[in-house]
C-alpha cells in the first residue's frame, strides 16, 4: 500500500500586522520594539513580561512561529506607513515606545494595507506571440530585425487596447517611436490623428527628434501640460472670458509675500517654524525660501489633482504639527484667492481647465485614432479622466510598476495594475530584456524587489560589472572615499552618477567637491529645469530626478536605515497632510530599485551612518564583489 505524502501548508501571514496592531492596543502601557517582539514570540524570560504579568494576556506568544526578523520587518513596515510611531517616554527621553497613530486605529477598524501591496495586485502574463505574429515579423524583417520578439509584438500588434510593461533598460522609447513609424508607414494612419503623451519636456523633445529623423513630422507629441496649454491658448476667451496667463516664478514670489504679510509673518519666521534644524542644515536662506514656496504651491496642485476643494487639513495633522499645518493652509487659501483675482493659473489648472472646457463643449475635442502614453505608472486620476475624454479607438500605454515612485505627488499605480479590468479585450505585452546593465547588476536589482511578485528582467550582456558595498564610520569618511574614487577614475566624468535619497546629502558632497575643484552639476526635484552634464562634469542627483537616465558608473550614497526607507524629508507638509494612500515603504523600495538600475557597468553602494538599509537582502549581499 503506497502511503500518500502529507501535504504541507504555508501559514497565511497576511494578517500578522493586524495582530501586532491589536496587541499594542491591548498591552496597558507603552512597549518598545524588543519587548513587543518577545511578547509576540512568547518569551517568558523577558523581565518586563514577568514583572507586568503580560504572559497572562491571551495574545502572549500569538506569533511564536514567526521569526524575530520577520516581526521586525512587519513592525518597520507599520512605522514606515505611519500606522505605528515611536514616542519618547515621559520619564526618559532616551527610551522610545511604540504607539498606534490615528491612521493605525483606522487601519485596525478597516484594513487596507495589504490591498496596496504590489504582490496582491499584479498578475504577470507572459507575452503571447502567435504564428500570425511570426509571419508578420518575417515579412517585415527589414523593418523589425533589430528587435526582440516582445518588442516586435509591441510595435505591430493590432489590438486596440494595449498595456506594454517595459522594464528598466528594455528599449521602451525605441519601441514606442517604432510603433508610431509602423502605424504611419505600414498601416496608413494619418500622423495628425496620432497623439503621443510623455511626462517630461525632455522625453517629449527626444521623441519629436526621433520622429523627425524618420521623416514623420505631424504626430502630436505632448506632455499633459503642453497639450492643455495649447487648448487654453486657442480657446482662452471662451474658457475664462478674460486674459488668464500661466503663473511665473516672479508671480509666485509676489503672491507668497502677500500671503505672509496677510498673516503678519516675515519669511524668516515662516522658515523657522516650518523647517527643523536638520532640514535647514547646509541650505541657504534663499534655498529654504524656494523650497517653502514650492511646497505651498505643491499643496494647491495636489488638492486640485485629487479633485478636492482646499480644506483646513491642519485638523487632521498630528498635535505637534497643527500650528505649522494651519499656517500652510492659511497661506494656500490666500494663494488660491490671489491667483483667481490676478488671472493666473498653474500647471494643474492647465489640465483641469482644459478638461472642464472640453467636457462642456465636446465639439472642440480633437479626434485621434491612436493615443500612446508613456510612463503610465505615473498617471493620476485627473490625467486618466482627461485621456478618457478623447475616447480614441486605439490606446497604447507603456509603463513599469517596478518604477512607480511618485505616489507622494498624487500618482496612482492602480491604473497600470488594473488596466485589464478597466479596458475591453486588452492585451498585455512585457518587455523583460535589459539592454543597459551587466548580468550581475541585473540579478542584483531583480533581487531588491523579489517580494513584489514582478517578473525578473533578463540580461543581454554576458559581461559582469562590478558591485561594491563600503561601510564607513562617518559621512565625512564616506564622502572622502567617493571623492578619492572619482579623482582616480579614468572613466569620462559624464558617465558617473552620484545618487542620494535627499538633497541634504547632495549639498554636503557638492561643498566638498567644490573645495577639490571637481566639476559637477546637481539635479533635484527643486530644479526648475533639469540640467544635463557637460564634458568633464559629474552628475549629482536625487533618485527622483534621475529616473530614465543611465551611466557607466553609479554611486548610491547613504544606503542606511535613515534614507531607505527615508525617515527625513525636505518637505514637511507632505508628512503633515498624510499623503499616504499607497504603501509608503514599498514605494521607497522601488525608489532604491530605480537607483540600482541606472548602472550600466559599475555599481557602488556606500554608507557612513548607522546600519545598512534593510532593503539590502542576504541574497543581494551574496552578489556583491568581495
Amino acid at each position: 500500500m503506497n502511503s500518500q505524502p502529507i501535504p504541507t501548508y504555508k501559514r497565511d501571514d497576511s494578517q500578522d500586522y493586524l495582530i501586532i496592531l491589536k496587541t499594542i492596543q491591548k498591552i496597558p502601557f507603552g512597549v518598545g520594539k524588543k519587548l513587543l517582539i518577545d511578547f509576540l514570540q512568547g518569551n517568558p524570560n523577558n523581565k518586563s513580561i514577568k514583572l507586568n504579568r503580560l504572559n497572562l494576556l491571551e495574545e502572549f506568544g500569538i506569533l511564536s512561529k514567526t521569526t524575530k526578523e520577520q516581526l521586525e520587518k512587519i513592525i518597520n513596515n507599520l512605522v514606515s506607513n505611519n500606522l505605528l510611531e515611536f514616542v519618547e517616554a515621559n520619564n526618559n527621553r532616551f527610551m522610545k515606545y511604540l504607539k498606534l497613530t490615528q491612521k493605525g486605529i483606522k487601519e485596525f477598524q478597516n484594513p487596507t494595507l495589504n490591498s496596496k501591496k504590489l504582490k496582491n495586485n499584479f498578475i504577470f502574463k507572459k507575452t503571447i506571440i502567435t504564428d500570425k505574429d511570426r509571419e508578420i515579423f518575417k515579412e517585415l524583417d527589414f523593418f523589425l530585425n533589430n528587435y526582440n520578439d516582445e518588442q516586435k509584438k509591441a510595435i505591430i500588434s493590432s489590438n486596440q487596447k494595449i498595456l506594454c510593461i517595459a522594464g528598466a533598460g528594455s528599449g521602451k522609447t525605441t519601441a514606442l517611436t517604432k510603433r508610431i513609424e509602423f502605424l504611419v508607414k505600414f498601416k496608413g494612419i494619418n500622423p495628425e490623428k496620432i497623439l503621443a503623451v510623455t511626462f517630461t519636456r525632455k522625453a517629449r523633445q527626444e521623441m519629436i527628434t526621433r520622429l523627425n529623423q524618420l521623416n514623420i513630422n505631424d504626430v502630436q507629441v505632448e506632455t499633459f501640460n503642453s497639450f492643455c496649454e495649447k487648448i487654453l491658448q486657442k480657446y482662452g476667451q471662451l474658457i475664462y472670458g478674460r486674459n488668464v496667463k500661466i503663473m511665473s516664478y516672479g508671480n509666485k514670489v509676489i503672491a507668497l509675500s502677500g500671503a505672509l504679510q496677510n498673516l503678519n509673518l516675515k519669511m524668516n519666521e515662516a522658515i523657522d517654524k516650518y523647517f527643523s534644524v536638520a532640514q535647514k542644515r547646509l541650505k541657504t536662506k534663499e534655498q529654504l525660501a524656494s523650497i517653502f514656496m514650492n511646497d505651498c504651491f505643491f499643496i494647491l496642485e495636489y488638492f486640485k489633482y485629487k479633485n478636492l476643494d482646499l480644506y483646513d487639513f491642519s485638523e487632521e495633522a498630528d498635535e505637534d504639527d497643527k500650528e505649522i499645518a494651519k499656517m500652510i493652509y492659511n497661506i494656500c487659501k490666500y494663494l488660491k484667492e490671489y491667483m483667481f483675482r490676478a488671472g493666473l493659473r498653474d500647471y494643474s489648472d492647465q489640465v483641469l481647465d482644459a478638461m472642464k472646457f472640453l467636457t462642456e463643449n465636446k465639439e472642440f475635442i480633437p479626434e485621434f485614432e491612436h493615443i500612446l502614453v508613456d510612463e503610465y505608472q505615473d498617471v493620476n486620476s485627473t490625467q486618466i479622466k482627461f485621456l478618457n475624454l478623447f475616447n480614441a479607438p486605439n490606446f497604447f500605454s507603456v509603463g513599469d510598476p517596478r518604477q512607480s515612485i511618485f505616489g507622494w505627488r498624487g500618482s496612482d499605480i492602480n491604473y497600470i495594475l488594473n488596466f485589464e479590468k478597466t479596458h475591453t479585450n486588452p492585451e498585455t505585452i512585457s518587455l523583460t530584456k535589459n539592454y543597459r546593465s551587466t548580468k550581475n547588476i541585473i540579478n542584483f536589482f531583480n533581487e531588491s524587489i523579489r517580494d513584489m511578485n514582478l517578473p525578473d528582467l533578463n540580461h543581454s550582456l554576458e559581461d559582469n560589472g562590478k558591485i561594491t558595498l563600503s561601510n564607513f564610520d562617518s559621512e565625512t569618511q564616506e564622502m572622502n572615499f567617493i571623492i578619492n574614487k572619482i579623482q582616480n577614475s579614468t572613466i569620462d566624468k559624464q558617465e558617473i552618477f552620484i545618487l542620494a535619497r535627499t538633497n541634504r546629502q547632495l549639498n554636503t558632497l557638492s561643498k566638498l567637491m567644490k573645495e577639490k575643484k571637481i566639476q559637477h552639476i546637481i539635479r533635484s526635484e527643486e530644479e526648475k529645469s533639469l540640467l544635463t552634464a557637460k564634458q568633464g562634469e559629474i552628475t549629482l542627483a536625487t533618485i527622483h530626478a534621475i529616473k530614465g537616465l543611465e551611466a557607466k558608473v553609479v554611486f548610491i550614497i547613504g544606503c542606511n536605515e535613515q534614507n531607505f526607507p527615508c525617515k527625513a524629508s525636505d518637505h514637511p507638509i507632505i508628512e503633515m497632510i498624510k499623503i499616504e494612500d499607497y504603501d509608503k515603504e514599498e514605494e521607497e523600495k522601488r525608489l532604491f530599485y530605480v537607483a540600482l538600475s541606472r548602472a550600466k557597468e559599475n555599481l557602488h553602494l556606500t554608507n557612513g551612518r548607522g546600519k545598512f538599509t534593510r532593503f539590502l537582502t542576504d541574497r543581494m549581499k551574496e552578489l556583491i564583489d568581495s
